[in-house]
Formats: structure tokens, sequence, C-alpha cells
């Protein structure tokens, strides 16, 4: 751990935006605009570890769902060929 860690006492929070992109940020601030609470609060490493664990996909909701429906859409289209 280096210096800088050691002497941060700072509470965070976890946050994330309507991309479902997560970030931190310190607990006693108003949210950034567009982002709301994800659900957890405490030290830098806490907060870090909450969002490796959950983060699992780092795509952006918007590029997942478009790739979600041209999957469905190329499934659809592979179907009706095989009719």
């Amino acid at each position: 751990m280096n210096r800088d860690e050691q002497e941060d006492t700072t509470i965070y929070k976890v946050v994330l935006n309507h991309e479902e992109q997560y970030s931190i940020w310190p607990a006693d601030r108003e949210n950034p605009l567009g982002w709301f609470d994800g659900g957890k609060s405490g030290n830098k490493a806490e907060c870090l570890a909450y969002i490796k664990e959950v983060w699992t996909d780092m795509r952006p909701l918007s590029l997942r769902k478009k790739m979600q429906e041209m999957a469905e859409m190329n499934k659809t289209q592979e179907m009706s060929e095989q009719n």
C-alpha cells in the first residue's frame, strides 16, 4: 500500500450511471449529475473490491442491448433460412 492510500480516510460510495458503469465518489458529497447510489459505501479499497465483484461486463448497457438484439435477429434469420 502506498503512502497516499494509507492516509486516505475518506468514506466513499459506489455510484453508477444509466449505462451501468461504476465509479466511486466521496460519500459526503452529492452524486455527480447522472449518477446514482450503487448500494455500497466504505473505504476506497472496499468500494473498489465491490465494483470488481459486481461489474463483470464492462460494456455499456446500450451496447449489451444492441448486441443482444443483433444476436436474436441472427437467430431468427437462421431459423427462417432452415425452413
